[in-house]
């Protein structure tokens, strides 16, 4: 696996602050999923740079095992005028190891790449990762996910 710079960005969009201790975001992180897809959140932030989907992890209490905040939502241009009920955030440069979810992404396919993720020896900095779903997302039941794991 190869260290990429990433420059930092802005999103905006939903939030939720979840675990994975007791499985507690494997029960939080589809109902944001599906908040997200069912409220047509994509007309309702203007200053998007990109029709990409951004899903954020970030405030990490300490490591994945802590609580952490999850905002599902779009690169923008500004986090400015962020519209009710949405959150802002800066995503920082850094440095930053690619993984890529495979498959059925409604299924299992980025669970289980977080797994290998959390059995790795990576040395994470735990400020901010984040997964894209592009173009290669569009089919979710046969696609790609990039993740973005931020490195020390």
């Amino acid at each position: 696996m190869n260290t990429l710079k990433k420059e930092g960005f802005y999103v905006v969009g939903i939030s939720i602050r979840t675990t994975n201790e007791n499985g507690q975001a494997m029960q939080d992180i589809p109902k944001l999923w599906q908040k997200f897809m069912s409220d047509n959140l994509i007309d309702k932030v203007t200053n998007r740079l990109e029709d990409s989907t951004y899903a954020v992890y970030t405030d990490y209490e300490s490591d994945h095992t802590k609580p952490y905040t999850m905002i599902l939502g779009y690169k923008v241009s500004d986090i400015e005028n962020v519209p009710l009920g949405f959150v802002g955030k800066e995503i920082e440069t850094a440095n930053y190891q690619k993984y890529v979810a495979k498959g059925d992404l409604t299924k299992n396919a980025v669970v289980e790449e977080w797994i290998k993720i959390w059995e790795s020896d990576l040395k994470r900095t735990y400020v901010s990762d984040f997964e894209v779903y592009g173009e290669k997302a569009q089919n979710p039941t046969d696609g790609e996910a990039e993740i973005y794991i931020n490195v020390k």
